[in-house]
Parts: structure tokens; C-alpha cells; sequence
């Protein structure tokens, strides 16, 4: 293994209209500025406007040109969910690329959102749910593609169908878990009901392998008050070329399932060195908590209940 640099060739973008969810930091500011530079409009919805407002100001220092949308949006919350998906309706432009990529990672407590669900399941799987069927109008008019990116904790582990919201027993490690094999289980089902019900939309999954991103840093709001020994060793294994990947790495694989003409409807891409953990992006084989079409069928039907967000 080197530690060599990797790339994905981007096909012209020009007259596209991207959205990349995480976009203010790490991996998903990576994919937003490599959207951007192949001539994508990009809309970033952000949490945090100060972040965002670095973020578009660091994309512009590479691509000065760039045709970049600010907008507010905190997945922890379907009302805020809503907000934006009627911004977005309002404005009537079709979208060609949805990217759900933040996410939020191994609370030290047990945390729920806005509407009371446990963070982790209710911001990266039940947020991106329900921005996603928010948005089908406008990606069935974009004959869009959804990339979702899950996560290699999702290898293992399953949806602990009795108390999805951990409200007993909370494991922060196997909640996030079940969040991320919830993310990819989604991402797969829409795959199928789309080609079902022709909407005219691909739907594919990602993951970044591992890489010294911010999710297991010290960040206050999720309750860590210092970086974790995970991402120190991480740190130092990415910047000797071992094993890991690296920040810019790590965003290959959804740029490459989000924009290449290659890129299968249901396909799952990630970096390719031994164990998936770092290296070039490349089609991968599903892993097994991701291969039950009854269980995807299973927590879309919930993910509705719980959303209150259907489509149609």
C-alpha cells in the first residue's frame, strides 16, 4: 500500500443541480467541491451557517466560478426536514444528484432529536429518508441519481427491530450500526421501487472506508469532549499510508457512484485495498446486514410510520 493519490474521472456537470448533505467539513466538503469543480450547481444544506459559509469560501478558492446554494437544514429535525424540501419544491429545479452523507457518530449518551428519536437513527437514516422522498418530485424531473453513504460499521451488526430508538440498553457502537445498515437498506429498496413504480431514478450506496474525519473527534454537541484513541491511531495509520484511507480518499466512492456513467442502479462502491478500509474506489460486494430485501421493505414501511413522510 502507498500512499499515492487517488482520483475519479467527473464528467461535465454544466447546467446540473447537485445536493450533498455534510457538505460544510470532511468527506462531504470533498464531494461538494469535486461536484462544483465539474460544473454542477451545488446546494449545501448546513446546520452550522458560519461552517457553511467557510466551506463555500474554501470551494471558491478552488473554483472561483462556482455556482454554490447555502440553505439551512438540521436532519435531527422533520420539521426543519420539511422546511427545506418546500424551499427546494418552491424553487421548482430539477435535481440530478442527491448525496446523503452527513452523519453522526457513537454518542457517549443516549441522545434523540427533535421528534424524540435516537440521534444517530433518527439524523442519518430518518432525516435522509425523509429528505429523500421530500425531494422525489424534483429528482423524478432530473432523472436524478441518489448516493447514500453508509458506513463499514455497517459489515456487522443488524436494526434491533424491538426498540429501534435504544431506549433500552443503549449501545452507542451498535446504534450506529443499525443506522448505517438502515441507511444502506434504504438506499437499496429505493433502488428497487423506483424501477417498480417508474420514476424515472437510480438510487445507489457508498461508503468512505476509514479516514481521519471529524465523526470520532472531540465534538461537543454529540457530548465528546476530546478526540477518541479510534481517531488518534486513525490519524497516524493515514498519514504513514497504512491500511486507511485519507480525507480526500475517502470521498471517491460517492463521487464515483454519484457521477459516473458506469456506476450501477443498486450498486455499492467503496475504497478497494484489503478489508475495504482505504485505497482507490471500486464496486464492492454487498455486505451481508445489507441483503435482505424483507428487512428493507420492513424499515421503509416504519421509516414511513415514524417520518409520517410517504410518497405521492
Amino acid at each position: 500500500m502507498s500512499r499515492r493519490q487517488y482520483d475519479v474521472a467527473v464528467p461535465d456537470l454544466s447546467g446540473k443541480r447537485a445536493i450533498v448533505t455534510g457538505a460544510s467539513d470532511g468527506i462531504g466538503l470533498g464531494i461538494a467541491t469535486m461536484l462544483a469543480g465539474a460544473g454542477a450547481e451545488v446546494v449545501m444544506p448546513v446546520r452550522n451557517p458560519r461552517k457553511g459559509e467557510a466551506a463555500v469560501a474554501q470551494i471558491r478558492r478552488s473554483h472561483p466560478g462556482a455556482e454554490l446554494v447555502l440553505a439551512e437544514l438540521d436532519l435531527s429535525s422533520l420539521a426543519s426536514v420539511a422546511a427545506l424540501g418546500a424551499r427546494l419544491r418552491a424553487d421548482g429545479a430539477p435535481i440530478h444528484i442527491l448525496v446523503n452523507n452527513a452523519g453522526v457518530m457513537t454518542p457517549p449518551e443516549r441522545q434523540t432529536t427533535a421528534d424524540g428519536f435516537e440521534v444517530q437513527f433518527g439524523t442519518n437514516h430518518l432525516g435522509h429518508f425523509a429528505l429523500t422522498l421530500q425531494l422525489l418530485p424534483l429528482l423524478r424531473a432530473g432523472g436524478g441519481r441518489v448516493t447514500s453513504q453508509t458506513s463499514i460499521a455497517a459489515r456487522s451488526g443488524a436494526i434491533n427491530w424491538d426498540d429501534p430508538n435504544w431506549e433500552r440498553g443503549y449501545d452507542g457502537m451498535r446504534a450506529y450500526r443499525q443506522s448505517k445498515i438502515a441507511v444502506g437498506l434504504f438506499g437499496l429498496e429505493l433502488s428497487r421501487r423506483a424501477k417498480a413504480e417508474n420514476w424515472g431514478i437510480t438510487s445507489n450506496l457508498s461508503h468512505p472506508g476509514v479516514a481521519p474525519t471529524s465523526l470520532l473527534a472531540a465534538r461537543p454537541e454529540v457530548g465528546r469532549t476530546e478526540d477518541t484513541r479510534d481517531v488518534r491511531i486513525i490519524r497516524w495509520l493515514s498519514a504513514h499510508g497504512l491500511v486507511v484511507g485519507t480525507v480526500d480518499s475517502a470521498k471517491l466512492p460517492a463521487v464515483l457512484a454519484a457521477t459516473s456513467g458506469e456506476s450501477a442502479d443498486g450498486g455499492f462502491y467503496g475504497p478497494r485495498w484489503s478489508g475495504n478500509l482505504g485505497g482507490p474506489p471500486g464496486e464492492q460486494k454487498l455486505w451481508a446486514p445489507l441483503g435482505s430485501t424483507e428487512d428493507a421493505r420492513r424499515l421503509w414501511d416504519i421509516s414511513e410510520e415514524l417520518t409520517q413522510v410517504r410518497v405521492g
